[in-house]
């Protein structure tokens, strides 16, 4: 049976039908409470306006950050809930709980096109329990926003695919409850890993970064036997470099990993690409003084913090020639800008690739946040991902609860 969809919901007709939408919010803050990046929140946009141009009560429920067990307005939707209401163009009220009587009070008052969005579904320590009665009280609790006590005539809209991974209240509970479809953004993910899980045109390039082997260990495993070149940066590459017996100095370094690394390297040593120089520092700070050495060269006192220039060459041609890429993960510090060369030259690689005609997918999470940071044009890449996580452990092969749950 395949998944509804946001259409088939519209064409059913949604006008004075309360509708739940879980999205992903879950959008980074400075300390002033400001949202430093709102590629979520734009991302969820399209859905929720449809939904509301077709005159439904929407209802979204949303997380932000990780609240221990209760309230914390250090984590209140506050400021997504004035950046969403920018985007669409439209008041979006804020409820004052999760399914409480301010929440209640508001949801009964919606006419016609009206948004309510909840407070902070994690304030409610029932949404990641691991007893499935609790989960399944408070998505009766949610469906009871949008269809009355049985939850009949509501209706719930997936569409935060960063978090299909999880089995939690508001993302697979409660669709077992309301008829349930696929929001256009989760829609639109599962599209594009599909064609990545079948390796697409080749040749097939995957570049991962970020700081541990550990994360990445099962999706390097799934993908190294389809794809044509594993390019490795970031902190896991020095797992990599010490398991091929270089020094690597202070960097980060998984040492349970280097038997594992070693084996992958034995295996798959035709596919893997490991950096051939690297970026030092004395220390991990913004301010630490830059020095370019060979990957097998680290100082015994220095840190590797980027990959170096003849890496970032050697990696862009072998992304010159790809027809599928597949990015996750950072090749260093980007956040400092001493230390963001490596990420954006290769960034500036995949757009180059892409505008050849490769179809490239960057699979959220930082290498998102990267893209947006450096100023580089999102349209320049296929398809960013909202779900760094539930992307790669859809690419593992594992199953995600949210989207099964639809079918």
């Amino acid at each position: 049976m395949a998944v509804k969809s946001l259409a088939d919901l519209l064409a059913e007709g949604v006008e004075g039908r309360g509708v739940l939408v879980r999205c992903d919010l879950n959008v980074p803050l400075d300390e002033a409470g400001t949202v430093t990046d709102t590629g979520r929140i734009d991302a969820s946009a399209p859905t929720l306006r449809a939904l509301s141009d077709a005159g439904a009560k929407v209802v979204v429920t949303a997380h932000l950050g990780r609240p221990k067990g209760g309230p914390d307005p250090k984590f209140s939707l506050a400021p997504v809930a004035a950046v969403l209401a920018e985007r669409l163009g439209r008041h979006v009220q804020l409820a004052g709980d999760v399914v409480g009587t301010n929440a209640l009070a508001r949801a009964e008052g919606l006419t016609d096109g009206d948004i309510l969005l909840l407070e902070n579904i994690r304030f409610d320590p029932r949404e990641t329990s691991k007893d499935d009665a609790e989960r399944q009280a408070l998505a009766a609790e949610l469906a009871e926003l949008v269809g009355g006590p049985d939850g009949s005539g509501g209706a719930f809209v997936s569409d935060g695919f960063g978090v299909v991974h999880r089995k939690q209240a508001s993302v697979y509970d409660v669709a077992a409850l309301l008829p349930n479809y696929a929001g256009r953004l989760v829609a639109a993910e599962v599209k594009v890993l599909e064609q990545l899980a079948r390796a697409g045109e080749r040749p097939y390039a995957v570049v991962l970064g970020g700081s541990k082997v550990s994360d990445k260990l099962a999706v390097i495993e799934n993908l190294a036997g389809k794809a044509d070149s594993l390019i490795i940066g970031g902190g896991m590459c020095f797992t990599f470099l010490a398991a091929q017996g270089s020094p690597v100095g202070t960097s980060l370094l998984q040492e349970e990993m280097i038997d594992t690394c070693r084996r992958l390297l034995e295996e798959y040593g035709d596919v893997i690409h490991l950096p051939v120089d690297v970026v030092v520092a004395a220390e991990f700070s913004a301010d630490s003084p830059p020095e370019t050495v060979p990957a097998d060269q680290i100082p015994a006192d220095k840190m590797g913090l980027d990959i170096g220039p003849e890496s970032v060459k050697r990696f862009t041609t072998l992304l010159s020639n790809a027809r599928t890429i597949f990015w996750n993960g950072p090749m260093g510090v980007f956040e400092f800008p001493a230390y963001a060369a490596g990420t954006k030259g290769v960034a500036e690689a995949i757009i180059a690739a892409t505008a050849k005609g490769a179809f490239s997918v960057v699979g959220g999470g930082d290498s998102a946040a990267a893209v947006r940071q450096l100023g580089l044009a999102e349209d320049g890449f296929s398809h960013i991902s909202t779900g760094g996580g539930a992307s790669l452990e859809y690419l593992e092969g594992k199953t995600l609860p949210g989207i099964e749950i639809l079918y």
